[in-house]
């Protein structure tokens, strides 16, 4: 056996001498001076700060902040609040042992917080510190929660979001940022409420009717961006808040693949060149938001919920509400597609649905007539033609070179 310490008993090390740790890889985020000052900050609140940041990459020694988090906890032996960069980019997330000082909500306000989202980390390691100092951080999250709501009730959403017991949002549906509506898709999601109200009762959010973005394409790619990222922002914090106990094999391999499909959203956001890949987003939010209610629905002692699909044509468009058999003009090969009605519709009738165009070579095409080679969404139909999208993106299928 190797005398080696654990990558965990290492950073716990590292944090009796400071409590601040810093990656080599990551020193130029937070100068020598800057953390010395922020120690001396954190160290006037009434509960032990640890700063870890590290790189987190899937497959590598960190993966998330949890498994951090809950390691280096265990080999330090001390509770207190412990600081780390969540999954995406460099959001910062807190998770406290043995008390409970706001310091999640603290972080999750400066994450939801577009005053800070340009912000170096150590501007944003100030705020999560002052709002703590300051006995605001329930009171900031609330209302920079209130702010995504407001938001979404003047873009005309017929529900801007759904709330936990304590008051988070925890899935708005504004997935367009120019007034996008939405409207009930009836059928299954009736079905999935009567069937499921037991589910509902505990997580009503997830089973919502989901959207038909009418008016999408209205939105500018800076518009969609912005709202992909309070997406991918807000249902990492449904992740965060979600503890599914051990109920079966079946449940674990659904939250593994909601956090992996949570993961592969936001580094298709981080990667997106433009309105296809954000478009992408939305799918894997989907994906892992239907991933994440049939591991609810488990727990619950309930059947899984069937999945429901983005509209193949154009996942901007919602919902699918049917499946088509459907041959690519010029082509001998039938597919079996969701797509919404409208779209549905267009096909049936030997008509051109409304398209998602990508922009290749200074032409706009059909995403599906892209090289496959070089474009995933146009291999995978966005996850319809084949079920290892998630796969693709987080082994890097992206943006290939």
């Amino acid at each position: 056996m190797s005398s080696e310490p654990s990558p965990g008993a290492r950073l716990a090390a590292e944090l009796r001498r400071s409590p601040f740790y810093v990656d080599p890889s990551l020193a130029s985020a937070v100068p020598e001076a800057e953390r010395k000052r922020l120690i001396a900050k954190f160290a006037k609140l009434p509960v032990p700060v640890f700063v870890v940041l590290v790189p987190l990459v899937k497959g590598g020694t960190w993966s998330d902040d949890d498994q951090l988090v809950t390691v280096v906890h265990a080999n330090l032996g001390r509770d207190g609040v412990y600081i780390t960069f969540g999954t995406i980019g460099d959001d910062l997330r807190a998770k406290e042992f043995g008390g409970d000082h706001d310091a999640r909500k603290a972080a999750w306000a400066v994450s939801f917080d577009r005053a800070y989202r340009d912000a170096s980390v150590t501007s944003r390691l100030d705020r999560i510190a002052d709002l703590m100092l300051s006995g605001n951080a329930k009171k900031e999250y609330d209302r920079q929660t209130a702010a995504i709501d407001k938001r979404a009730k003047e873009r005309g959403l017929e529900n801007p979001g759904t709330r936990d017991d304590d008051g988070s949002p925890v899935l708005p549906i504004a997935l367009g940022a120019a007034g996008i509506t939405v409207a009930g898709i009836g059928g299954l999601l009736l079905w999935r409420r009567r069937r499921m109200a037991s589910v509902r009762r505990e997580g009503s959010a997830l089973l919502l009717p989901r959207t038909v973005f009418s008016t999408a394409k209205r939105a500018s790619e800076d518009q969609l961006r912005e709202q992909a990222s309070h997406e991918v922002i807000v249902f990492g914090e449904l992740l965060d808040g979600t503890d599914v106990p051990a109920s079966g094999e079946r449940a674990g391999e659904l939250m593994t693949r909601a956090l992996d499909a949570y993961q592969a959203a936001g580094k298709t956001l981080d990667r997106a060149r433009g309105i296809p890949d954000l478009a992408g987003v939305l799918v894997l939010l989907d994906q892992g938001r239907d991933a994440l209610a049939s591991a609810r629905a488990l727990a619950s002692g309930a059947p899984e919920i069937p999945p429901s699909p983005l509209c193949f044509f154009n996942p901007l468009h919602g919902d699918a509400a049917t499946e088509i058999d459907w041959r690519p003009i010029g082509s001998r090969r039938r597919l079996r597609v969701h797509a919404c009605r409208d779209c549905a519709r267009s096909a049936r009738a030997k008509e051109t649905p409304d398209i998602l165009m990508d922009r290749r070579d200074g032409r706009d095409v059909p995403y599906f007539e892209v090289d496959p080679s070089q474009s995933v969404w146009a291999e995978t139909g966005y996850g319809q033609l084949r079920d290892d999208l998630v796969h693709r993106i987080l082994r890097g299928d992206l943006n290939p070179k």
